[in-house]
């Protein structure tokens, strides 16, 4: 097993170092490589995931080619033979085979496109307090993890550090303008109902997820990570029970450790059990099979 903490690479600018990607500058292009990294209550931890980012590397791709018919995407190529010049030739280029692509530079959108297709999360706390999600109205009487039909969108802020800030499609609209937030929602619901529909043939559950867009051209494109367990709940199709919420294909060893230990959710992140590494990546790994029907090239 191989474990990237961080990429160094030399013949490029680093533009952002976020929770798992680095992002470097090379000229016309941007080049987008998944790290190791895993964060748990929005605090990096010093220990990395082995192939953590090769697996959402592997799934992002997968999703990329299934939903290209409802939306374009930034990907120009994920071969690194293919490659500007300037990366091949780098020092560290071979520590990016199989963790990185490039990509169309485009002007995102400031808010993160949410699908919510079950009641869980911070939704559930929400309807908890007043039967509404984001503005949405929903039937009395639901219970954590019911399947909410149709879906919702539910907007968001995107914040730099920290928790995204849940806003009303009416503040979404205000941010991004009328009709591009009424066509970022159809979008999204849309990439949703595919991706989910794919995933459940194959024993997976998207109780929901967060997409990303952006500009390109007066042409709006999907970017960044699509439909990982990192920017999704994954749950097994065969234990989920409305009721109750069921494990998920994720960071749930990590987070179950953590709240094991007197730290108070603040940086740095105390470094992780072995066995808690390697059953972290064994769910990692299980998500990807499953979906994509093969291993980890």
């Amino acid at each position: 097993m191989s474990a990237m903490l961080t990429s160094e690479l030399r013949a490029a600018p680093k533009i952002r170092s976020g929770k798992v990607r680095d992002v470097y500058d090379v000229g016309e292009a941007l080049l987008i490589v998944a790290t190791d990294r895993i964060s748990a209550f929005d605090v990096i931890m010093p220990s990395p995931v082995p192939d953590k980012g090769r697996i959402l590397h592997q799934m992002t791709l997968f999703w990329l080619e299934q939903l290209a018919g409802v939306c374009p995407n930034h990907l120009i190529t994920a071969e690194l033979d293919e490659f500007p010049e300037v990366v091949r030739n780098d020092p560290s280029a071979e520590s990016l085979r199989g963790r990185s692509m490039l990509v169309k530079k485009a002007e995102v959108f400031p808010i993160e496109c949410v699908a919510r297709g079950y009641l869980t999360g911070s939704g559930w706390v929400e309807y908890g307090k007043s039967g509404e999600v984001c503005g949405h109205g929903l039937p009395s009487g639901l219970r954590e993890a019911d399947r909410l039909d149709p879906p919702i969108f539910t907007p968001s802020t995107k914040a730099a550090e920290g928790h995204d800030e849940n806003i009303s499609r009416e503040r979404a609209a205000e941010i991004v303008g009328a009709d591009t937030a009424a066509r970022l929602e159809a979008l999204t619901l849309e990439l949703y109902r595919r991706g989910a529909d794919i995933a459940r043939e194959r024993g997976i559950i998207i109780a929901d997820t967060k997409f990303e867009f952006g500009l390109v051209d007066g042409e709006i494109i999907l970017v960044d990570e699509v439909l990982t367990p990192d920017s999704s709940r994954f749950w097994p199709a065969e234990s989920w029970r409305p009721g109750a919420n069921p494990p998920s294909f994720d960071k749930q060893f990590v987070r179950d450790y953590l709240k094991t230990l007197d730290w108070d959710r603040t940086p740095p992140g105390p470094e992780l059990p072995e066995d808690v590494v390697a059953r972290t990546r064994e769910k990692y790994l299980q998500a990807l099979t499953q979906l994509t029907g093969r291993g980890l090239d």
